[in-house]
């Protein structure tokens, strides 16, 4: 005897299950992995702002600094950074290249910015 029965077989439940529960784990990853993303795109943009201020501040005051590597830390957005700063001559003595990288404080290995930019000679200094 054989019924004529209209729906599903345990079986294609649970294979239907098991699908949905693939694409929900891969959407739950791709959304993690986008909340991670986000954080690091924080990180970088206070970083690249702390460079920005760096070097607004020094043209800002008109400083010729010598030639040499300085470095220091900031504050930008609740987040602690460490920066360096290597000022080169350049073949016009009217200008020097600047040189900023920020780190994060505890892995100073890892730039979150990089900003290349000159400072120009304040006129009272020009020899």
């Amino acid at each position: 005897m054989r019924r004529n029965s209209a729906g599903f077989t345990l079986i294609e439940v649970l294979a239907a299950l098991a699908i949905i529960a693939v694409a929900l784990m891969a959407a739950l990853r791709a959304t993690g992995q986008g909340t991670s993303n986000v954080g690091e795109l924080r990180s970088r943009l206070f970083a690249s702002w702390v460079a920005e201020n760096l070097l607004a501040e020094q043209r800002a005051r008109g400083e010729w600094l010598p030639s040499g590597t300085y470095q220091g830390t900031a504050r930008q957005g609740n987040t602690h950074f460490i920066w360096r700063e290597e000022i080169s001559e350049t073949s016009n003595p009217a200008f020097r290249r600047v040189n900023i990288l920020v780190f994060a404080v505890p892995q100073e290995s890892y730039v979150l910015a990089q900003l290349r930019g000159f400072l120009v000679q304040p006129p009272a200094t020009v020899q």
